[in-house]
């Protein structure tokens, strides 16, 4: 019988690059001003032509405007709007960008089945190195928002960002707070196992996380994190197909959002649900769509999301194909 790993239908859509941390190995921002805001008029452009290709969820991914700037809340609209919009016209969104205040997540929480921010990683001593000129990336804030989006009963996705200056030791320290929340909360679906992959626009000079690494954390990860929470891997960040069955073998059981770019690693295409089908099923596996949230926190919805989701599942399964 054939083990489940799981994927989502996915397409991001960006409401601005500006993002006033400077992270050294983002291959992502730009400076404030010079990305202009994501009109919705074009959004929901880009939305029609998403109605007839199976997309399911459309991740709201937007790098970050200073919290105490003018244009803040006019921010948080424009991603609040995206979300409704996407609403909609039949699609399920989630939302990552960056650290919210418990205001901003409430509102937020009204137009996304699920939301999302990397921990990264806890270690303050990143604050010295590549987090250096990254108010954002205090371990506190990011802890703080995880707590919250458990208060608020969110369906959430966090992570770990390996090979930024870290240690294993802080590995295992992240993983444990992570387990900690979970275990108060229960609202952490997913947890996303990410190597750090050198791009083009980045200005971190240090060698890049060896995926070769990736099974052994996936292991340890599996032991330090309770059942509930699945452990996510980026195919595209994967270097080799046996190499991809190893990290699943170790523990992983969802490949995350398939869409035709990855915004955060440019440089690195994601493969197609039909090419990685093609790797997984003859060694055992089988592919599986999957909504944003998973079914378990379908009742933690409001009703207006609860409609959406019921729109995308049929007979317990979600709606989707392999493209």
């Amino acid at each position: 019988m054939s083990q489940i790993v799981t994927y989502s239908s996915a397409y991001t859509i960006v409401p601005t690059y500006e993002c006033f941390n400077r992270c050294t190995y983002c291959n992502f921002r730009a400076d404030p001003g010079e990305s202009p805001w994501l009109e919705l008029s074009a959004a929901k452009q880009k939305l029609t032509q998403l109605q007839s290709q199976g997309v399911c969820e459309i991740l709201i991914l937007s790098g970050e405007v200073h919290p105490y700037s003018s244009r803040r809340v006019s921010w948080l609209q424009r991603i609040y709007d995206l979300g409704e919009l996407a609403l909609s016209m039949g699609f399920l969104p989630h939302t990552n960008a960056g650290p919210l205040s418990f205001a901003e997540m409430a509102q937020l929480k009204q137009v996304n089945v699920s939301m999302g921010l990397m921990l990264e990683q806890l270690t303050p001593q990143l604050l010295e190195t590549v987090h250096r000129h990254a108010p954002s990336k205090k371990p506190e804030l990011r802890l703080q928002q995880l707590a919250w989006a458990g208060e608020l009963g969110i369906p959430f996705t966090t992570g770990l960002l390996l090979g930024i200056g870290e240690t294993p030791a802080d590995w295992w320290e992240s993983l444990e707070a992570i387990a900690q929340i979970q275990q108060r909360w229960g609202h952490i679906q997913e947890v996303i196992l990410q190597p750090h992959s050198r791009g083009n626009q980045q200005s971190y000079t240090a060698s890049a996380f060896n995926p070769h690494q990736l099974p052994e954390v996936i292991a340890q990860a599996r032991d330090i994190l309770p059942e509930n929470i699945t452990i996510q891997i980026p195919p595209n960040l994967v270097p080799e197909a046996n190499f991809l069955l190893e990290c699943l073998a170790a523990g992983a059981r969802d490949l995350g959002g398939i869409s035709p770019s990855d915004e955060v690693n440019p440089d690195y295409p994601h493969p197609t649900p039909k090419s990685l089908a093609a790797i997984l099923e003859p060694a055992g596996w089988e592919l599986v769509p999957r909504l944003p949230v998973y079914p378990q926190y379908y009742n933690w919805l409001l009703p207006n999301l609860q409609k959406a989701v019921e729109s995308f599942v049929s007979d317990g399964a979600p709606r989707a194909t392999l493209i």
